[in-house]
């Protein structure tokens, strides 16, 4: 039976030592937070999106950073293992949404932390709750342990699942990345990740709480497509928010924080081509055409909305319906068709849902999620340089790499 010290106790880390305790071994976890799985208590806005239930083969598809390297820990623990685990393991009652989200059948996120606790207690692991970890205590290459508050304490594994950097009033504060260094790690870049977007129109900030469904974005450097998708968003008083924008984060932060120049398209119509939205306008105006153009917009667009489009399209508002001419209906339906601004920036690691980059898996072994610099050191989790889009795909990555990390240490 071997010691095994995990530090965190998130998602990964409690996984982890659930894994690490199949085996029999001693299990003990340090948590520097007055609770366990504090972020997961606002993943998916409280209710933990905890996995999603895409077909296995298809997860890869999620996965935006070193996908190659999670087939391993992946097909350790699946998306389906998962499930089963806390359905039928833990006794969570489950239930799946659109976009196959997977959540705990009650909404609330507490309830998944405290089956995984509770199992993780009846296995006999020890959690030390508001103890922090300082360092690694690390001999000939090997890991022995850990400084805990002042103290050493011995270990013949120990598994990294501290996080990352976002929500840092979570307790996700880089420690994890300043272990690795210590073992002779290197650590990618890092950036928030799958976090909203500051534009830098004033247009953008008039439209404030404004949500946009069924709209097409386009995100573009110098002209060339980076990055597209369908679906919803919304306006902030800063830039642009929503399931489609915190996904384009993920695969456009990079060029963001690098200094790029993004240019941002939404198509407000894209299940019309131009032509056909054309006539759409026409049919409208022409039900309004004794009417005012600011008042023909109505079924077209939300009402919040139209202000701004009136303004852009140069269009005099109080002009007839009827009066506008084709030129000028042409440039409403270009509006309509590319509601253009520039992206100028990521907002802060306060509001991103992940962090990208981290531990460099170049340096891992994925078949074990050993350290290939220090025998007996395991990372699992956000520390990481891996990272996916959201519905639950950033959680299987961590219960993936945690269970794996665990039972690889337990042997």
């Amino acid at each position: 039976m071997g010691r095994i010290i995990v530090i965190g106790a998130g998602a990964a880390g409690m996984m982890a030592a659930y894994g690490a305790a199949l085996n029999g071994n001693d299990v003990t976890v340090y948590e520097k937070n007055e609770k366990c799985g504090k972020k997961l208590y606002i993943t998916g806005k409280g209710r933990c999106n905890l996995t999603n239930s895409c077909e296995p083969e298809e997860f890869f598809d999620g996965v935006v950073s070193n996908r190659k390297f999670m087939y391993s820990p992946f097909y350790a623990l699946t998306n389906y293992d998962t499930m089963d685990l806390f359905s039928d393991t833990l006794g969570l009652e489950l239930k799946i949404e659109r976009g196959n989200r997977v959540f705990p059948a009650s909404d609330k996120s507490s309830d998944v932390i405290r089956a995984l606790s509770g199992k993780l207690n009846d296995m006999g692991v020890r959690i030390r709750l508001g103890e922090k970890v300082t360092g690694l205590i690390i001999e000939n290459g090997k890991i022995c342990g850990v400084n805990c508050d002042g103290r050493e304490c011995c270990a013949d594994a120990v598994i990294v699942a501290t996080g990352g950097l976002s929500y840092p009033s979570t307790g996700s504060t880089g420690d994890g990345y300043d272990f690795a260094r210590y073992a002779g790690h290197s650590v990618t870049r890092l950036s928030p990740a799958l976090v909203p977007l500051e534009t830098g129109q004033d247009w953008v900030t008039k439209l404030q709480g404004l949500s946009l469904k069924n709209v097409r974005v386009t995100f573009t450097l110098d002209g060339k497509n980076l990055y597209s998708d369908f679906g919803e968003m919304i306006f902030t008083h800063y830039g642009v928010s929503g399931p489609v924008i915190l996904t384009a984060a993920s695969h456009i932060g990079g060029r963001v924080s690098a200094g790029g120049r993004i240019e941002l398209s939404i198509d407000l119509k894209p299940a019309l081509d131009f032509e056909q939205l054309a006539r759409r306008i026409d049919r409208d105006f022409e039900k309004h055409s004794n009417g005012q153009f600011k008042n023909s917009l109505g079924k077209l667009l939300p009402a919040k909305l139209i202000p701004v489009i009136v303004e852009m399209s140069g269009i005099s508002p109080e002009k007839k319906a009827n009066s506008v001419t084709r030129e000028e209906r042409n440039r409403l339906a270009a509006i309509l068709k590319n509601l253009s601004c520039t992206i100028i920036g990521l907002r802060g690691y306060n509001e991103a849902i992940i962090t990208r980059g981290g531990v460099n898996v170049k340096e891992m072994n994925p078949s074990t999620m050993e350290s290939r610099k220090c025998k007996g050191l395991y990372f699992a989790g956000e520390v990481l340089d891996v990272d996916a889009v959201t519905g639950g795909y950033n959680l299987q990555v961590a219960w993936s790499t945690g269970y794996l990390a665990g039972i690889s240490a337990g042997q």
